[in-house]
């Protein structure tokens, strides 16, 4: 699970590290107790005929996209936000990554086998993996990222996973093993994201160091691009990998640039200086249907993999109530946001799991509009208008807070400006503060320094949520900033990552999801549509449940449509670098 970086409807490339705090029942591609079967074996140059489909002339040519936010640093599980994990998620590769319909598959790990008391999991690495520098990866780097992970010095919204490993071992260069304390089911799938780090280069750093190690800011990673150049604020240049275990990537440089307002990236989209972006529902639905977009772009849509919530701080005495926590949420109309300022392209968010997934409760209680109920409650909470001012009041103090979300997403900014006036009607003053995506996070909500904030989580396919809504993830760096404390949660947030029976794995996620209805720690907004829109110069893109960009290293630009000629070490000659 991700913050959103971006608009909700930017895709990702990030899946290798997505997966770091999702969970399956068993093990795809893999019986329990058995390895997983990967078939034969290719060479490089087979695998990178066979990924492709692309004639090697068809190598070259540059992919620009653009982000609403600079990346934090770029060494894996020590950044929770998008921005940085997209990065990341190129330069470096994982264990195992999703296909288009969310299946685990072999990466760096040619096959994986589970013990038959699911405690214990052993992966066999490919044995061609080389960093970037030309050193071999091995085991050896797998357990030194193990063991900066458990590490109280290193900072990580990740670290339970690894701290419930009983032992982690490297048997051999090319087998690396985990044994857990007791079963665990998401096990698989929160260790599939693991990329290891460069031991070779770290080892003398110490722990507390790690954070502000110079890979912080240049990668030396294995994954299917090297890191070139990072000018904050600017942009990030990364290149193919020659060395790439499963073959060369056909796109030979890949551009994040950093826009932060998404109507000037529309304008740069239009323009040709970018080739894909996340459309916003205008911009879909009225500003792409031109000569200029059919000819030049596709566009996509599906339901994302996310939400959009206004959250409550418990730390401030104005949401410590539940019934004012409802009483916001009765005063919000959802569908007027949906069709304001989604256009329709979306659906009401009621709980934390996606909508149409085995684990999602059709059946919570909804909240439906209702700002007359709202009042009733807030009258009940001790809040009264006692000078006739309009603002409701108690113990002598107003009922006025402050909402805080992140530049660049008008989405956001439009969607906190109904909930403010909406909340204004039953007597609620509300501020809304729009701020940079870095501090934003790292100042405001890193910090705990914010009454409420309009933000959105990125969902891995499995249901588990350990990492939000326990009350011991709390700290500076991890996810429950929020700091939500209720006893049955943490109880079922506990027994549903020890069974592996997904009929009681059902039973628990839908207890969850009606206490959280009842609780309302956020007011669950939206699921919008994903809106992807990109260069018909890039080709081999396969939509699927997963999205479009699980594959983006098998993308390539058929030669005579090549934009820019690139050279490595080199600015491209023929057309301007973004």
């Amino acid at each position: 699970m991700l913050l959103f970086s971006r608009s909700e409807f930017r895709f990702t490339r990030f899946l290798g590290l997505l997966v770091a705090f999702t969970l399956v029942a068993c093990s795809p591609g893999g019986d329990t107790g058995k390895d997983a079967p990967t078939g034969k074996v290719k060479t490089p140059s087979e695998k990178a005929a066979t990924k492709t489909k692309a004639l090697p002339e068809d190598l070259g040519d540059m992919l620009v996209s653009a982000s609403i936010g600079d990346a934090s640093n770029l060494i894996p599980f020590l950044s929770g936000d998008s921005a940085s994990s997209e990065i990341s998620g190129m330069v470096f590769a994982s264990l195992l990554r999703f296909d288009k319909d969310f299946n685990l598959k072999p990466y760096m790990a040619e096959k994986w086998k589970i013990s038959e008391d699911q405690l214990t999991i052993t992966f066999h690495l490919n044995k061609e993996i080389v960093w970037h520098d030309g050193e071999p990866f091995t085991s050896a780097d797998l357990m030194y990222q193990y063991e900066m992970m458990i590490h109280p010095d290193v900072p990580s919204a990740y670290k339970e996973t690894f701290t419930l490993i009983k032992k982690a071992s490297a048997p051999g260069p090319y087998t690396f093993t985990v044994t857990f304390e007791e079963p665990f089911s998401p096990a698989l799938m929160r260790l599939s994201g693991m990329t290891g780090l460069p031991r070779h280069l770290l080892k003398d750093t110490a722990p507390v160091d790690l954070i502000r190690s110079d890979l912080a800011r240049k990668p030396v990673g294995h994954g299917p691009y090297r890191f070139v150049e990072w000018k904050s604020q600017t942009q990030i240049t990364l290149e193919s990998n020659e060395t790439y275990f499963l073959g060369r990537p056909p796109i030979f440089r890949n551009v994040t640039r950093v826009i932060p307002d998404l109507a000037t990236q529309f304008l740069e989209l239009k323009s040709g200086s970018i080739d894909t972006m996340g459309l916003e529902p205008m911009q879909y639905l009225k500003q792409t249907d031109g000569k200029v977009f059919r000819d030049n772009f596709v566009k996509y849509k599906y339901l994302g993999n996310g939400y959009t919530y206004l959250g409550f701080n418990f730390r401030n005495d104005l949401f410590k109530d539940v019934r004012v926590r409802r009483a916001i949420t009765l005063a919000i109309d959802k569908s007027e946001i949906i069709e304001g300022v989604l256009l329709g392209l979306g659906q009401p968010a009621t709980g934390p799991i996606k909508p149409g997934t085995w684990a999602f409760n059709p059946d919570v209680k909804k909240f439906s509009f209702d700002p007359e109920k709202a009042k009733e409650l807030l009258k009940e909470a001790g809040y009264t208008d006692s000078n006739g001012d309009g603002i409701l009041d108690k113990d002598g103090k107003n009922f006025e807070f402050t909402i805080i979300t992140n530049q660049g997403n008008a989405l956001r900014k439009k969607t906190g400006e109904i909930i403010q006036q909406r909340l204004s009607k039953i007597g609620i003053s509300v501020n809304l503060r729009v701020l940079e995506w870095s501090s934003f996070i790292n100042n405001f909500i890193n910090k705990r320094k914010f009454d409420a904030c309009i933000l959105g989580w990125s969902l891995s396919p499995d249901p588990d949520q350990y990492p939000i809504w326990h009350s011991s993830k709390t700290g500076e760096h991890e996810f429950n900033f929020i700091s939500y404390n209720n006893p049955e949660v943490d109880s079922i947030l506990d027994k549903a990552r020890k069974t592996f029976d997904i009929k009681e794995r059902k039973k628990l996620y839908f207890r969850f999801q009606e206490i959280l209805a009842e609780d309302q720690p956020y007011s669950f907004l939206y699921v919008g549509e994903s809106l992807p829109i990109v260069s018909k110069r890039i080709q081999g893109i396969i939509p699927g449940p997963a999205g479009i960009s699980y594959n983006y290293d098998s993308w390539w630009v058929n030669k005579e449509d090549h934009k820019y000629a690139v050279v490595r070490g080199a600015q491209p000659v023929r057309g301007a670098l973004p």
